[in-house]
């Protein structure tokens, strides 16, 4: 018998009620808190903790960082102001060990893919899961989804993803989770519509698991 997935939904750069509003009025799987200030989604610590108070607690918070000291993060997650770290910035094995010693949360890092060698990375990474983005920074700038099939394990797809073409990035590369942010705003605010039509499409669209 056949396995059917429905990817899972992460709306990223939530701050503000009314973003905290949409996430606890759709139910993603996933809300993104971005801690990297010079991001222009970036949320201070304390603004963060007292949005975290108003999300349904079915919506998973994850934290996401570049560069930041290690001990920071940890502490982020066991206060509970995320229950997940996701790291965009250059954090090396090393770090992903030692934040591993000081918390036992779900880490999430980061790949800016380009080519098969950043896929063969990814594979490599000791985080519970690998997100692949077209870019560094945010801008919602795809990829060539297709590199996204030879990665053998979960992995969360960012990077221009919409309600428009989420449906032929799933086809293409059948992820665990997709990742969206600019794709839902309108004039660099979270848009109720776009959020609706994002979800409706991902959950529409479940897709077959390879065999084997």
């Amino acid at each position: 018998m056949s396995l059917i997935r429905t990817p899972k939904i992460k709306l990223c750069g939530m701050r503000t009620p009314y973003d905290i509003e949409l996430a606890n009025r759709y139910l993603p799987d996933y809300c993104g808190f971005v801690f990297v200030p010079k991001s222009r989604r970036y949320v201070p610590h304390d603004e963060a903790a007292a949005l975290k108070k108003s999300l349904d607690p079915r919506v998973l918070a994850v934290g996401v960082f570049a560069g930041e000291i290690v001990d920071t993060v940890a502490r982020l997650l066991e206060r509970g102001v995320i229950d997940i770290a996701q790291l965009h910035g250059g954090e090396d094995e090393e770090y992903i060990a030692r934040l591993r010693e000081l918390t036992g949360k779900t880490i999430i890092k980061a790949f800016f893919v380009r080519s098969e060698s950043d896929i063969e990375l990814a594979e490599k990474s000791s985080a519970d899961y690998v997100l692949l983005d077209g870019s560094r920074g945010g801008e919602g700038r795809a990829f060539d989804w297709q590199l996204a099939r030879g990665l053998r394990r979960d992995f969360f797809l960012a990077g221009g993803l919409t309600p428009e073409n989420v449906c032929d990035a799933i086809k293409l590369s059948r992820p665990y989770a997709v990742d969206v942010s600019s794709g839902i705003e309108r004039g660099g605010a979270k848009d109720a519509r776009l959020v609706e039509e994002f979800l409706s499409a991902v959950r529409g669209f479940p897709y077959e698991l390879p065999k084997g």
